[in-house]
């Protein structure tokens, strides 16, 4: 964790927003090269997708919220059932790893790492949840725009279920993974944080994140979705009660969308689960907890 522009904390679709193609005194060249953007990349258009295939991401995007154990196979079997009948196993693979989706499920080759990126334990299995920063998870999903989509990435706290950052990216780079953890990070920091294999979680630039700041990291196993549940949970009430209710224009509509929904969920949404109490009101009841019991110690020691 240095200061060289190498480790500047901010995707590559936010540094493309930054270049001003009009100044008067440094060129694109310059703005480039100081941010750590090749050139190039201000010119990448990432591949359109067609009008059938958005639509088919759109059908299996629903039918895995609501069935996230759901494989390739069983996939496949049900858009045939719902109409699709010429839709086949290699297609619907190649759109679910489009999606983001196609590291969770098992299969051949899926369980090897990426070059160079270390796959840790799961940690959590018959771990029970306590405290406030204990645990931390993040993970990837899919968000539909009304032509074409974007992927969202959150930190959520386990015990209170508050989320703690989040993002939205048109790529699957792992920078705004990264940019999305730091920004958490800046207040508080959990003892494990855990997600799923993902290439953006295993990045040696993620990972060191949270070696500088001293977490344990924990990894899902290969196919069991369910390992991070409160964020399957979290991603299905996102669908349900904001994306699927609105056909967003553009990412920012997207972006204001999204911001607009976890403020309600952080503040006013209460939980059953939370004794119909909110994710802040239980965070932030942990946190004056934690503190003062680390005062109350902090006097005990010094009057021994």
């Amino acid at each position: 964790m240095t200061g060289s522009k190498k480790n500047l904390v901010c995707s590559v679709a936010r540094k493309r927003e930054l270049i001003d193609w009009h100044h008067s005194k440094i060129s694109v060249v310059r703005q480039c090269r100081l941010l750590g953007v090749s050139r190039s990349s201000l010119y990448y258009q990432p591949a359109p997708v067609s009008a059938e295939n958005l639509a088919l991401m759109r059908l299996l995007d629903e039918e895995y919220t609501r069935h996230p154990f759901l494989g390739v196979i069983k996939l496949t079997n049900w858009l045939r059932r719902q109409g699709h009948r010429h839709v086949g196993y290699r297609r619907v693979r190649r759109l679910l790893r489009l999606m983001g989706l196609m590291a969770i499920f098992p299969g051949r080759n899926l369980s090897r790492p990426a070059p160079g990126h270390k796959i840790y334990p799961y940690l959590l299995r018959g771990v029970a949840i306590e405290r406030v920063n204990q645990v931390w998870s993040a993970d990837i999903t899919y968000v539909r725009l009304k032509a074409g989509f974007v992927y969202l990435v959150a930190v959520i706290d386990w015990y209170s279920r508050y989320v703690l950052s989040f993002d939205i990216s048109i790529t699957l780079e792992a920078d705004f993974c990264i940019e999305t953890l730091q920004r958490a990070l800046t207040r508080w920091t959990p003892e494990i944080f855990n997600s799923d294999q993902g290439s953006q979680f295993t990045s040696p630039r993620h990972t060191e994140v949270l070696h500088f700041f001293g977490v344990r990291i924990s990894m899902d196993g290969r196919g069991r979705a369910l390992d991070n549940i409160f964020v399957e949970r979290l991603w299905r009430s996102v669908k349900y009660e904001e994306v699927y209710l609105h056909d967003y224009e553009s990412v920012q509509q997207a972006r204001d969308g999204i911001k607009r929904y976890f403020d309600y969920y952080n503040n006013e949404r209460q939980h059953q689960s939370l004794g119909y109490l909110t994710p802040a009101e239980v965070y932030f009841k942990g946190i004056l907890e934690q503190t003062d019991l680390k005062i109350r110690l902090k006097t005990e020691s010094n009057q021994t």
